[in-house]
């Protein structure tokens, strides 16, 4: 069974918690513990972990969470993973360390999808998951939102550098989302009485002097027009510094950034680029998918309307020449690209996105990129269209010369391998993919 990792988190929006508590000794600790692990057995119906990962997995229970965290403790503390593997997905991560006499403890929850959230009856839920929490481990701030949300927000240095970000913490609130707790220090900075009068769905003083503040009753609406002046409203009430039309313009901006966009590609490069949008952020990929819509790659250069003649004196060991080079490539990317063995339309596909997402000619040194990728990706592509489309190998004395006959017009896979080679951005512009189809179309 494989446990939930971060490339599942990027695979769509999920609701994000987390919020880091200080308990003054360690058998407040365990109390609170205790409390913390009880609340998500009470209100966590639909999302329960199954598995606690420390050293060893584990059934989910108190008694597996302190074992872990025991059997994974060293000089800096102790972190162990809370994880349910069926849908919804979840990851809750502990982190339980700090000075002598004193237990920093650190909570990361991931919920996916935040379409779950869709339903009043779950959020409701969580909310009262969360309030137990608020009690149980004193916290200065704690707050529950998208993950696009909390990426467009720049949580946690909104808009700080990591030195100011580290040293203020939550001096003061720079955001309001679906769900937050501030603490005492936080509302006293606020003022109680303008806090517990903050416009929002539901706005609740905790007995430890907390405050509960959820803007909404569900949380995955949070991008609408009537959720994002809810947001700003109560923002703007609790800092009224701020400008009620500034800030609801950034958050309209956030909205327009996560609307869905419609993928529609270029034909020959669709394979290719519908795989891209979900290597970037999830706040990023709408306007990843709008930028590759336009995007359009230059016709295909690298072709000649008749063959040049070959000047090689011995055809067959400059084609074993070109052998060795594609065998050297496929040796050297078969367990990254595994389709590779195959030569197929596919297989290309498969390469230009490995290379690009690699960042392959520019992450390594560019003799290597010249002088042995690119002749290796060269030869393969020309066996790929001998392969498939039936071409003929008509070698050359210079490399880049060296043709392969589809159809009516030969093709030279070492210059297009070279061009491809040059840059991240030259990998779309001078895809194998787009070359493939092209020669394909060409075939009679």
């Amino acid at each position: 069974m494989s446990l939930p990792s971060l490339q599942t988190f990027d695979a769509e929006d999920s609701l994000r918690l987390s919020f880091n508590a200080l308990f003054v000794d360690v058998q407040q600790f365990e109390v609170g513990l205790e409390l913390f692990i009880q609340a998500i057995q009470d209100h966590g119906r639909g999302w329960l972990p199954d598995v606690v990962n420390g050293k060893r997995r584990r059934r989910f229970s108190l008694a597996s969470v302190k074992a872990a965290l025991d059997e994974k403790r060293d000089p800096y503390g102790s972190t162990i993973g809370l994880y349910r593997t069926a849908a919804p997905i979840v990851a809750l991560t502990l982190d339980a360390g700090g000075p002598p006499g004193r237990t920093e403890f650190g909570v990361s929850l991931n919920v996916q999808p935040l379409q779950f959230f869709a339903e009043a009856e779950h959020c409701s839920r969580f909310v009262d998951l969360v309030r137990a929490w608020a009690l149980a481990c004193p916290a200065t701030y704690l707050s529950a939102q998208s993950a696009a949300e909390r990426q467009l927000a720049d949580y946690p240095n909104f808009g700080r550098d990591d030195e100011t970000a580290q040293r203020d913490e939550f001096d003061k609130i720079y955001e309001v989302f679906w769900l937050n707790v501030f603490g005492p220090r936080l509302v006293e900075s606020v003022g109680r009485e303008r806090m517990l009068s903050t416009p929002a769905h539901l706005v609740e003083e905790l007995p430890n002097g907390s405050v509960l503040l959820v803007l909404r009753p569900t949380a995955a609406d949070f991008a609408n027009d009537e959720a994002r002046v809810a947001q700003a409203r109560a923002h703007v009430h609790l800092r009224p510094d701020l400008d009620f039309d500034t800030v609801l313009d950034t958050l309209r901006a956030r909205s327009a950034v996560l609307a869905p966009v419609e993928p529609r590609f270029h034909p020959d490069l669709a394979p290719l680029l519908a795989r891209l949008p979900d290597e970037f952020a999830i706040s990023e990929r709408q306007t990843k998918i709008a930028e590759l819509n336009a995007f359009r790659p230059p016709e295909s250069e690298e072709w000649l309307p008749a063959a040049l003649p070959s000047d090689v004196e011995s055809p067959e060991r400059v084609l074993a020449s070109y052998g060795a080079l594609s065998e050297g490539l496929v040796a050297a990317l078969h367990t990254k690209v595994p389709s590779i063995t195959e030569e197929t339309a596919e297989s290309l596909t498969d390469l230009d996105f490995y290379f690009w997402r690699e960042n392959f000619p520019e992450r390594y040194e560019r003799q290597l990129v010249d002088g042995h990728t690119s002749p290796a990706l060269g030869a393969y592509l020309g066996h790929v269209l001998v392969r498939r489309l039936g071409g003929t190998w008509v070698p050359r004395r210079n490399q880049e010369e060296s043709q392969v006959r589809v159809g009516e017009r030969v093709w030279l896979p070492f210059l297009r391998a070279r061009r491809y080679m040059q840059s991240r951005q030259s990998l779309l512009e001078y895809s194998l993919t787009q070359f493939f189809r092209e020669a394909a179309r060409h075939r009679r």
